[in-house]
């Protein structure tokens, strides 16, 4: 048999036994995984996964479902209480251009992938990369499967305080990654308001944003004593 890169031999990214992934998985009695195909690798990964599921009614049943690997992430809504505004970026993304979106420009929490960091670490590069901030004390807000039908990530949710004196960069993204970030200083009422009305449609902002409003940093507890 021809070697399989990302199975038998490495990949560009020099991994073998993708199609391993959740073959040993026990934690479920109702759940047995029968196969693991892999149907692709780029960067990311894609997966056909065969498992056995037990009904709530006690019968047994064969399923396929795809599984998208890109690993989890950070996500962090930087806020000034002081001058009442939140950091934001726009970028342009793709998937959400050929979904309907008018020009695919998205109005975004600063966010990335963890790689080999752990999330405190990976927010605080990501948010010198595309905000040019340094943060203040990280926040942990929550962690949320944002798309759990297909897509494995799991996305921590992080807000930190920041000052004008903490904005020591350009931002921007990286180049080399295909980055063209814009750094976003707005109002937090109006960063607000544009959830509502649909200039904001990214869920993980729209989803800090209004933590912001009811038990973060603008929330009417937060400013009395």
């Amino acid at each position: 048999m021809k070697p399989r890169p990302g199975i038998d031999t490495p990949d560009h990214r020099g991994r073998t036994g993708l199609n391993q992934a959740g073959r040993d998985l026990d934690r479920n009695p109702d759940i047995r995984v029968r196969d693991v195909e892999l149907t692709s690798q780029g960067w990311h990964v894609l997966r056909r996964t065969t498992f056995d599921h037990r009904r709530r009614d006690g019968r047994w049943e064969t399923q396929t479902r795809e599984t998208y690997d890109r690993g989890n992430g950070a996500v962090v809504l930087p806020y000034d209480t002081a001058r009442g505004c939140v950091l934001l970026s726009r970028q342009f993304r793709y998937p959400a251009y050929v979904n309907d979106h008018p020009d695919g420009m998205l109005i975004e929490a600063a966010a990335g992938l963890l790689d080999a960091d752990d999330p405190p670490t990976a927010i605080r590069r990501e948010s010198a990369e595309e905000l040019g901030v340094t943060l203040g004390p990280l926040t942990r807000v929550l962690d949320a499967y944002m798309s759990p039908g297909s897509v494995t990530e799991r996305l921590h949710f992080f807000a930190a305080p920041y000052t004008p004196a903490d904005r020591t960069g350009t931002g921007g993204g990286l180049e080399e990654d295909g980055e063209d970030i814009e750094v976003l200083e707005l109002p937090f009422a109006e960063a607000l308001a544009m959830t509502r009305d649909g200039r904001i449609a990214d869920g993980k902002t729209i989803l800090l944003l209004q933590w912001a409003a009811l038990d973060g940093p603008f929330a009417p507890a937060a400013g009395t004593g």
